[in-house]
């Protein structure tokens, strides 16, 4: 791209990743020229990853370096896979849960979960029917009595063949370049987003190269899709009309910024007859589809028990100790069960951060080489999240015992304990949370920033919660909203 040129597309993408690359294929036979700006280029490249570095405080975190890759595909290039639905009690609005409520029900997302689930190509979509996933695989799951906690599913993106998972920008780059009215420019890094002088729409895009060239979009529509850490950065930073940012009016921009914790052997779970479906620790085929069995609570358990979602993994088979083993030998007698073929394992969990305005990004002095100042990270988790998934493991451990099934033994207590073994999901989520009060969001139902009608915002960044589940089929089925809408300008 010469220095100084200026292009005129009528919609920019701010992002190559699984949000971006999926709204241009959505788009792909409209009648709309497309341009999208990646920062990175087709493979990784550590000049460009530097953009991200930043400053945090609070609970520990992992780099901001570190969490996301900034090349073609996004963070696609290093995920797990996992995929997973939200549950329609996550778009509600709780009243034992502030700052809760999505602007429309599940009901609103349906008609595009299918073709999201064909983008991540995670096979037919069929999550939580179990009589399906027991006929297919012909072992019933852990007998569990009554209570809150269910078996439920996560399937797995994969690739032509047994790949796991899909990498969005080498799977998709043959689609993108077959689209007429699409132009792809890598290496391009988005420095500001210009607002017109009287604040009521973007005009034009300012976009740098590492090796100093420098060029302007003039869009007449733009979607920012450059992940949670990214879209907060450019909104904030695009200061020289309002002072505090675009669509930041509510103070909102960079706010409730979450991820999932992942605690690791936070309890001991006991099969007294040592048969533990292989579903529950391995991925398995299914009827076209590669799934894992996790357990989870329900939604009269989380609205009687005022609790958060998540998502229990069983993970390594472990050796019990003295203590372990005179437990299951009480428990068992008393029950009248045999537990001579007893096996013991881990686990782990993704676990619901309740939306906290306090856990944030902001703008620091310090810069990065394009002359954009870099974010600080203020990481919290609070001990109510934190309990709220331990009295889950309780209900967990009631409903197996009272089955005659297991045990489970809790293995954290404390704080210091739990964040002992705290992992993160790398599942970037809040920062321009969607709300129709702009003093409660950045961005409206339908995505677009409060105040400026021609900016959008597509990805995770604008969850108001967040759920247990993975957020990468869930922000593409909105994100494929979100095409439906742009393509209604332009008919």
């Amino acid at each position: 791209m010469p220095d100084g040129t200026t292009l005129t597309p009528d919609l920019a993408i701010i992002g190559g990743g699984a949000a971006g690359i999926s709204l241009a294929l959505a788009l792909a036979n409209a009648p709309i020229s497309v341009v999208i700006l990646e920062s990175g280029g087709t493979d990784f490249d550590p000049l460009t990853q530097r953009l991200y570095l930043g400053s945090q405080k609070g609970v520990p975190y992992l780099p901001l370096d570190g969490s996301r890759l900034r090349f073609l595909g996004g963070s696609t290039n290093h995920w797990g896979g996992w995929c997973r639905p939200l549950e329609a009690i996550d778009f509600e609005t709780r009243s034992w849960l502030p700052h809760s409520g999505w602007p429309f029900p599940r009901q609103t997302l349906e008609p595009y979960f299918a073709r999201a689930q064909a983008l991540v190509e995670a096979g037919p979509f069929i999550y939580d029917e179990p009589k399906r996933w027991t006929a297919v695989l012909d072992t019933a799951p852990l007998a569990l009595a009554q209570g809150g906690i269910y078996t439920s599913w996560f399937q797995f993106s994969k690739t032509r063949g047994s790949i796991l998972p899909t990498h969005f920008g080498s799977r998709y780059a043959s689609d993108l370049q077959r689209i007429q009215n699409l132009r792809l420019y890598t290496y391009a890094n988005v420095t500001g987003l210009r607002l017109s002088t009287d604040a009521a729409h973007l005009d034009h895009i300012d976009v740098a190269t590492l090796s100093g060239r420098r060029f302007t979009i003039k869009p007449k529509y733009t979607v920012l899709a450059a992940g949670a850490i990214e879209n907060a950065r450019l909104l904030l930073a695009s200061n020289d009309v309002l002072r505090t940012g675009v669509g930041n009016s509510g103070d909102c921009v960079g706010r409730y910024f979450a991820d999932h914790p992942i605690p690791r052997d936070t309890a001991t779970m006991v099969v007294f007859n040592g048969k533990l479906p292989g579903f529950y620790r391995d991925f398995i085929d299914a009827d076209g589809a590669v799934v894992r069995a996790t357990f989870a609570p329900n939604a009269g358990y989380r609205t009687s028990r005022k609790a958060l979602s998540s998502l229990t993994t069983v993970d390594d088979a472990v050796e019990l100790d003295d203590l372990g083993r005179a437990a299951i030998a009480t428990a068992a007698s008393s029950l009248g069960i045999d537990y001579s073929a007893a096996k013991a394992y881990s686990l782990g969990c993704g676990m619901e951060l309740a939306p906290d305005p306090a856990r944030r990004v902001y703008l620091t002095t310090e810069r990065d080489q394009l002359g954009m100042q870099r974010l600080c990270l203020d990481m919290r988790i609070s001990d109510s999240d934190l309990e709220s998934y331990r009295a889950s493991l309780t209900e967990l451990g009631r409903q197996l015992l009272a089955a005659g099934t297991g045990m489970i033994r809790l293995d954290r207590k404390t704080r210091a304990e739990w964040l002992s073994v705290m992992d993160w999901g790398n599942h970037h989520m809040g920062t321009t949370r969607m709300h129709d009060d702009p003093h409660q969001g950045v961005v409206d139902s339908n995505l677009a920033v409060h105040g400026v009608p021609n900016l959008f915002v597509a990805g995770s960044s604008t969850f108001p919660t967040y759920g247990a589940s993975n957020p990468t089929l869930n922000l593409i089925a909105l994100t494929l909203r979100l095409a439906d809408h742009i393509r209604s300008f332009f008919r």
